[in-house]
């Protein structure tokens, strides 16, 4: 089989890595990839977003199934775009994907369906939102409708922080049409826990639990980021928090879509609170999370492409979803100053006996080298029985890899390890 995987992040090279498992798979194209998806797939400047570019390669090349994770393309119709073309995808249509493309949508969804989440209020004028959030509880927590590369979604510790999110989002558009509407929600406190789930809009098996570390710095201090390490399992994900949400939030969510018109199809990611008061959705994705993906799927012992086809299929019931009992930890390797300004072009020194453990995102190639050419460079992953092994594992990794202005946390994993004692 020859695949066609979308996008050029550490995710989709994890995406690949796991693919290239499966006997039957030939080739892997990826659009646009980067230098280093190149040592595992055939890389082509195609911006992920380019729906149209997209069907043009697959009339050119023979692609037997599409494989769509960013939330652009996703929301923007790829999916549907490429089914026009006869090619089998995994990923939901621009329909579901609206899950993610839009927060109003999934809130009013929420609402509507009795699923648990914060209780908030939706504004598509400016004055009468900064009117809201001088009265509102804080702290508060102001989200832009859209999609803004995870970055839209401001808490403010006070009024002058509030009024100022709703300014940024709405008046100075920083994330632009994104901030046309704002959802003000009530702020949730507890362990937050990131679940991805495969779903056929019949099935939903969820994956392993993860913990995700978003602020640049250590002690969850500094900016946040599209995420700068993860573990997995999340030790505050037990089995009865698992059973609970699959009663009052998975399954809810996709018989929701369903009777919205709206099937999802695909991986659903569930961003949960462990509030005092039960789990509640913080938010969902329409796509894999980048980083999780790269600590999930290095426990997934069932084969990926077959999971994937029986979910394009509606079949999801027919396949194993297995997945070990062990640990996983990625570290990700940053170029310093990110998530603001930072300089590329750096050598980067992978040993050849990790490059396995590695999943490269904003690198390019130059000259036969690899080279820094993003904020976030790459992950570092390690699985062990234990998690401390894991932790431990990565971070050894880590010390092996050099580019200059490398810059990662010290402390992925602790939370998780002080929690599990």
């Amino acid at each position: 089989m020859d695949l066609l995987v979308v996008g050029g992040g550490g995710r989709e090279h994890a995406i690949i890595k796991k693919l290239r498992e499966n006997p039957e798979v030939e080739r892997i194209y990826a659009l646009p990839g980067n230098g280093g998806i190149a040592r595992d797939a055939e890389c082509f400047p195609v911006k992920a977003t380019d729906v149209a570019g997209l069907v043009n390669f697959v009339r050119e090349h023979r692609v037997d199934y599409a494989v769509v994770t960013p939330d652009d393309p996703l929301v923007l119709g790829a999916v549907d775009a490429l089914e026009a073309e006869g090619v089998p995808c995994f990923g939901p249509r621009a329909e579901a994907a609206v899950i993610e493309g839009s927060k109003v949508f999934a809130k009013r969804l929420m609402k509507k369906y009795g699923i648990p989440t914060a209780a908030c209020e939706i504004f598509d004028d400016m004055d009468a939102a900064l009117a809201y959030v001088r009265t509102a509880p804080l702290p508060t927590v102001v989200k832009a409708d859209g999609l803004a590369l995870g970055k839209g979604v401001l808490i403010a510790q006070t009024r002058e922080e509030a009024e100022a999110a709703v300014r940024a989002l709405m008046g100075d558009r920083i994330f632009g049409a994104s901030g046309a509407r704002v959802v003000v929600e009530e702020f949730l406190t507890g362990p937050e826990v990131s679940v991805l789930s495969f779903t056929d809009g019949k099935t939903v098996v969820p994956m392993v639990s993860s913990m995700d570390h978003k602020r640049a710095g250590d002690g969850d201090t500094g900016l946040n980021t599209g995420g700068m390490g993860t573990v997995a399992p999340n030790p505050y994900y037990t089995p009865a928090v698992a059973e609970e949400c699959m009663r009052t939030i998975f399954r809810p969510t996709v018989e929701a879509m369903n009777a919205e018109g709206r099937t999802f199809r695909g991986c659903l990611y569930f961003g949960l609170m462990l509030t005092p008061a039960g789990p509640k959705v913080i938010e969902y994705n329409c796509r894999f999370g980048d980083p999780e993906t790269q600590v999930v799927l290095p426990l997934l012992e069932s084969d990926l492409l077959t999971v994937m086809r029986a979910v394009t299929e509606g079949r999801l019931d027919e396949v194993e979803v297995k997945f070990s009992d062990r640990s996983a930890c990625c570290v990700v390797m940053a170029s310093r100053g990110y998530p603001q300004k930072y300089e590329k072009g750096f050598p980067i020194e992978i040993p050849a006996d990790a490059a396995d453990r590695v999943y490269v995102a904003g690198a390019a190639e130059q000259d036969g080298r690899l080279v820094t050419a993003g904020g976030r460079v790459l992950g570092a992953v390690a699985v062990a029985p234990t998690l401390a092994g894991a932790v431990d594992g990565a971070y050894a990794l880590v010390k092996r890899i050099r580019f200059e202005n490398a810059s990662y946390r010290n402390d992925i994993g602790a939370r998780a390890l002080a929690a599990g004692r």
